[in-house]
């Protein structure tokens, strides 16, 4: 199952150590790496895809920002972009184990399998980590571990840890899953995507319209992205990444939150969007403060989903964050 054109590359893993303890064996993790890492190999920027998103950023959900001359130009950065553990395009997960229960995994757990593709690479330190929504859980728990190897990180429309109201959107989706299996999947999405979309956009875009069939048209609206992830995805896969973004914490054994997030020796950059439904800018601008973070946000109507589709204001962000990866690496190499 892939949701990406492009060929992928792979790292075999022999075994890997989970949160749970527990120990995965013969283990599968795909990426993709546009641009060229360069001789000093200190040009690498990370980048965490969200909950149903691929490894293709440079392909696919964000191809208006990654690539060359764009926001983030490959042309000077080589961009790596891992399937998260736990996926089902590329790196082994519950779709390609059937019948074998998947252990639970985190974001941290996420997060140092992708340290080993980075460490397959000769890379010791990164210029840029950045993700959105579960991505950008898997970028903070980044900043965190790697606090000094990391120049700059952008985490955009996520919390520092995972809160009830986002929690209660998953336990209604993992119901779905609970009662129909793969066949949930489609109606798990939907329920999502009133999560992703704000108040705002509905109305704007469908009001009390109907389409063709002489239903809302918003409900038309629902079951064609419904059925689109029930063609890619599976029930398995969805219920391992919900559960990951449930067990998001990033205080979890480092002395709470703001312990944890005060312990950052890097430019981090939280990005809040408001009219987010999922995780509000208050949320994002609460956990920026703690760690002393530079906040921005991103206007849009479409709350959540605007870390990937509003391109212009994203890359925005990211150019200033390589700015100052770049002062910093320049610093770095003067002292």
């Amino acid at each position: 199952m892939t949701g990406a054109t492009r060929a992928l590359r792979t790292i075999a893993v022999p075994s890997f150590t989970l949160e749970t303890g527990e120990v995965l064996r013969d283990l599968r993790q795909a990426y993709h790496l546009d641009g060229t890492l360069n001789a000093r190999r200190d040009n690498l920027v990370l980048v965490f895809h969200a909950l149903t998103g691929s490894a293709d950023a440079a392909g696919d959900w964000w191809k208006r920002v990654v690539g060359p001359g764009l926001a983030v130009d490959t042309t000077r950065w080589a961009v790596l972009a891992p399937n998260l553990l736990g996926s089902c395009y590329g790196t082994t997960g519950p779709s390609e184990r059937p019948g074998e229960a998947f252990p639970a995994v985190t974001p941290r757990d996420q997060m140092r399998f992708a340290a080993l593709l980075v460490e397959s690479l000769g890379v010791r330190a990164v210029a840029l980590a950045a993700g959105g929504s579960l991505g950008g859980m898997v970028a903070l728990e980044w900043a965190v571990e790697f606090s000094g190897r990391t120049r700059a990180t952008v985490v955009l429309a996520a919390p520092a840890a995972h809160t009830a109201h986002a929690i209660a959107w998953n336990v209604v989706q993992r119901a779905c899953l609970d009662s129909a299996g793969d066949g949930g999947v489609a109606i798990a999405r939907q329920i999502a995507m009133i999560s992703f979309r704000s108040e705002r956009e509905f109305e704007a875009r469908f009001g009390r319209a109907a389409d063709r069939e002489g239903r809302f048209a918003v409900a038309g609206y629902l079951a064609h992205h419904g059925e689109k992830l029930a063609a890619r995805f599976d029930a398995a896969t969805y219920r391992t990444l919900l559960d990951a973004m449930d067990a998001h914490d990033v205080g979890r054994s480092r002395g709470g939150v703001t312990c944890a997030l005060q312990g950052l020796r890097d430019v981090v950059y939280a990005v809040g969007i408001p009219g987010d439904q999922l995780y509000s800018a208050g949320v994002v601008r609460q956990w920026a403060m703690q760690a002393g973070a530079e906040y921005r946000e991103i206007n849009s109507i479409h709350g959540h989903d605007g870390f990937l589709l509003e391109h212009e204001q994203v890359g925005d962000i990211l150019r200033e964050a390589l700015r100052a990866a770049t002062r910093s690496g320049a610093a770095r190499g003067a002292a």
